[in-house]
């Protein structure tokens, strides 16, 4: 608030005066400021400094968002996934593929417990065969879809930190259109799963979270590979099954 100097009602001379006076005290203090000057002018400008080097220690620099304060929610989720997880996408693999007899891998998903249990409402089959007594069974799961050489598909449950098989059983919802198509792709198919994961891998270093068979919008068949880096952002690839290259790739930075 800036305060106004009241005016006087008091007669001229008093006025007079008063103004005689205060030309005095401004000349006595215009002197005193330029002695002043001269005398403090280090002594204020290393204060300052002194003042500065307080607020911003020595070394250290500015600070950025960092850790998981600057994460995504997807990121923080991926983070804390694969913290919980043991067992590796291959072995995995390996594991659903012997509950097949002579069957093949067509599918396979890293999931948290929550997401194992929004989708169980979704999937016929995903209780219909007891998960095993463990202690892990209610940690993340890596879900497979198998596939016999007639198309017949098969979901295999395993526990992603002891690697404990919880659930085998035949998917009922595919009809013979559905069990056509499957064998058809895999008659097809030249590239291995885990080729596919490594053409990967090799392009983007991380950790494989899904591998699937699928066909792409020109209808070549594609392996779907999901690779999670050490950053938590997840790259998402095609690669041709029956080529081994590498048809697209995104990121996703959410």
């Amino acid at each position: 608030m800036r305060l106004e100097p009241r005016h006087s009602k008091s007669g001229a001379p008093r006025a007079r005066h008063l103004r005689i006076v205060g030309a005095v005290c401004a000349v006595a203090a215009s002197a005193a400021l330029v002695t002043g000057c001269g005398e403090d002018s280090g002594t204020s400008s290393s204060a300052a400094t002194s003042k500065a080097a307080k607020t911003v220690p020595e070394g250290e620099a500015t600070p950025t968002p960092s850790g998981s304060a600057s994460m995504t929610q997807d990121q923080k989720e991926r983070k804390a996934l694969l913290g919980d997880t043991k067992v590796t996408y291959d072995k995995a693999a390996a594991t659903a593929v012997d509950k097949v007899s002579g069957g093949k891998l067509t599918d396979l998903d890293l999931k948290s417990a929550a997401d194992v249990k929004d989708d169980a409402d979704d999937d016929d089959d995903a209780m219909s065969a007891s998960p095993s007594p463990s202690s892990s069974s209610d940690g993340p799961q890596w879900v497979a879809k198998v596939a016999e050489k007639d198309g017949t598909s098969h979901t295999v449950r395993i526990d992603a930190v002891s690697g404990k098989v919880l659930s085998s059983a035949p998917e009922s919802d595919r009809d013979a259109d559905d069990k056509k198509e499957t064998a058809d792709w895999l008659s097809r198919v030249k590239q291995t799963p885990e080729q596919a994961a490594k053409t990967a891998t090799d392009k983007t270093k991380g950790t494989v979270t899904a591998v699937g068979l699928d066909d792409n919008d020109s209808g070549d068949l594609v392996w779907s590979v999901d690779v999670v880096s050490k950053d938590w952002n997840k790259t998402d690839f095609e690669v041709d099954a029956v080529k081994g290259n590498i048809t697209h790739e995104h990121v996703d930075r959410d």
